[in-house]
């Protein structure tokens, strides 16, 4: 690698990771957030513009879960059905928040007394509310879609803060809850985009 493409790179990376560590939460419990770039920039493969992720800031304080394989998984599955409804880096962060929110990215099955009304899946839809069949609702790409296909009849939802666009999709009893996983959906986001 020549030096000057070394050194543009390096320089690319250290800005990634200055933006992870400045942008991060900055609440008492914030040791707890595992602290990682937000994108890592690599000669042979586009970065994710880091830009698009937030576009309005985080706000409020943040939360932060660590995921397991099958959260990882699902994480994967919001940002295939993303890429297949054509729709960019800050609609699978929407998303991912909103599943976060919903369901902490776990493919939920009917609960019983603990289940809201018939929720299910990754965004607890419900079939009641003409969001699908449970089989369907319970298929994470189709649970994607079915959420952005909302997203989408949304005017002007790229220009929203996130947790007002999650909301009007959603019509949540807690409207303002989405907005505390934005940070780990953008992480998210920048880490799996191009994977």
């Amino acid at each position: 690698m020549n030096t000057m493409l070394r050194k543009s790179v390096l320089g690319i990376a250290g800005l990634a990771f200055t933006g992870g560590v400045f942008a991060g939460p900055a609440t008492a419990h914030a040791a707890a957030v595992d602290a990682k770039p937000v994108a890592v920039v690599q000669a042979d493969k586009p970065g994710v513009d880091t830009g698009k992720l937030i576009p309005h800031g985080v706000q409020g304080t943040q939360s932060h879960i660590k995921l397991n394989d099958e959260q990882i998984g699902n994480v994967k599955a919001i940002i295939a059905a993303t890429k297949k409804s054509g729709m960019d880096e800050r609609a699978a962060v929407v998303s991912i928040a909103t599943s976060l929110q919903e369901s902490k990215l776990e493919n939920l099955g009917h609960l019983g007394d603990r289940n809201d009304h018939d929720s299910l899946g990754l965004f607890q839809q419900r079939p009641s509310s003409g969001w699908g069949t449970p089989k369907q609702i319970t298929d994470p790409q189709y649970s994607t879609m079915a959420f952005l296909k909302g997203l989408k009849q949304v005017d002007g939802w790229h220009d929203m803060p996130l947790t007002e666009a999650a909301q009007t999709v959603q019509v949540s009893a807690y409207p303002h809850a989405y907005a505390q996983w934005e940070q780990q959906a953008a992480d998210l986001v920048a880490q799996h985009w191009n994977n």
